[in-house]
């Protein structure tokens, strides 16, 4: 059998008019058996994409324009970049109508939340204050722990309820969109993962696997057996 073709949304143009993508994200994907295929801002062809793809994982990167899910400008808010709100909500919708197997991580679990209907908290400090810190100034990341929910897919993938996530965000679900269910939390109530039982296979963590899973066993296992569910998926489709 082929292996799992993996798309990866990229971050949008920088100042270079380059697309650019961390590379662990790549990295985690090959090392769980997949082939990683990169999606950049301004795709709209989403059927025909969708029709050679396994899987998609929805990535990281700066926050959504807060008119998207009726929030507030808030003075921490960077790297507003609509074509890439645009091309991601859109995707994010084709992706649960279609059923299709998701891992949403960080930004991501932001746009799957969103494009449901649920809002975001536009600056974490200012609702949680800074018992934990979710990522270091000026942007960096920081590890914390994370407390899974029994019986859930998150607790199954990972195989534990007691994880470190890495963190390296300012911003998190505040309202719940519809036919989602909470399935982690940081110390501070802060959420932390979100699945759809409705959906085939649509996993969203707010910490970031990537950055600790060529080390960490544990978040290397949530990229494994996503691109092994793909699989399984294809073959039972």
């Amino acid at each position: 059998m082929n292996p799992p073709l993996i798309g990866i949304t990229t971050y949008g143009v920088d100042d270079q008019r380059k697309f650019t993508l961390p590379r662990e994200y790549v990295d985690s994907v090959r090392r769980a058996g997949g082939i990683p295929l990169l999606i950049a801002p301004g795709e709209s062809r989403f059927d025909e994409l969708l029709s050679k793809l396994d899987g998609v994982i929805l990535a990281g990167g700066g926050d959504i324009d807060p008119t998207h899910y009726r929030g507030h400008l808030h003075e921490t808010i960077y790297s507003l970049d609509e074509e890439r709100d645009s091309t991601e909500l859109a995707l994010a919708r084709c992706l649960i109508d279609a059923d299709f197997p998701t891992l949403a991580i960080c930004r991501g679990i932001q746009l799957v939340n969103v494009v449901q209907g649920g809002t975001l908290i536009e600056h974490l400090p200012d609702v949680v204050g800074e018992s934990v810190l979710h990522r270091l100034p000026p942007r960096e990341p920081t590890p914390h722990s994370v407390r899974v929910e029994e019986n859930s897919q998150l607790a199954e993938l990972l195989e534990q309820t007691e994880v470190t996530g890495m963190s390296w965000h300012h911003q998190a679900v505040r309202d719940v969109a519809e036919g989602f269910t909470v399935t982690a939390y940081a110390p501070d109530g802060t959420i932390e993962a979100m699945e759809m039982k409705s959906h085939r296979w649509l996993v969203a963590v707010q910490w970031h696997p990537e950055l600790t899973s060529a080390k960490d066993p544990t978040q290397q296992r949530l990229f494994d057996k996503f691109v092994n569910a793909t699989i399984d998926l294809k073959e039972t489709k």
